[in-house]
């Protein structure tokens, strides 16, 4: 079971830490929502949860609660600029179909 990251989100989740002058790394979830069924959570953490597992990768730490982990394990995040938005995007080898928006996805 695992998360990683590519390069350039490594780079995001860096940058964004500095900013915010401290943290832990980054916690990746999974929330009911969407048409699809699911979405992702993203929030940086200052510290782990008793129950956070713990990956790291490109040298960041990502943290995700075991009810997730099913959901995303194998999942790499990247960041990603379309257009003129740019963002993380979820390369979920586990999702079956996401939305239209890009915003949820179904297992």
């Amino acid at each position: 079971m695992s998360l990683s990251v590519t390069p350039k989100a490594a780079h995001q989740i860096r940058k964004a830490l500095v900013q915010r002058g401290n943290g832990f790394g980054l916690r990746v979830a999974v929330k009911t929502s969407g048409c699809s069924g699911y979405a992702y959570a993203l929030e940086f953490a200052d510290a782990p949860a008793p129950d956070d597992l713990s990956f790291e990768s490109e040298g960041v730490r990502l943290l995700v609660d075991p009810k997730s982990l099913p959901m995303v394990d194998g999942t790499e995040l990247d960041w990603v600029r379309e257009g003129l938005n740019e963002g993380f995007k979820f390369n979920n080898p586990n999702a079956s179909a996401t939305c239209g928006c890009g915003e949820s996805f179904a297992v």
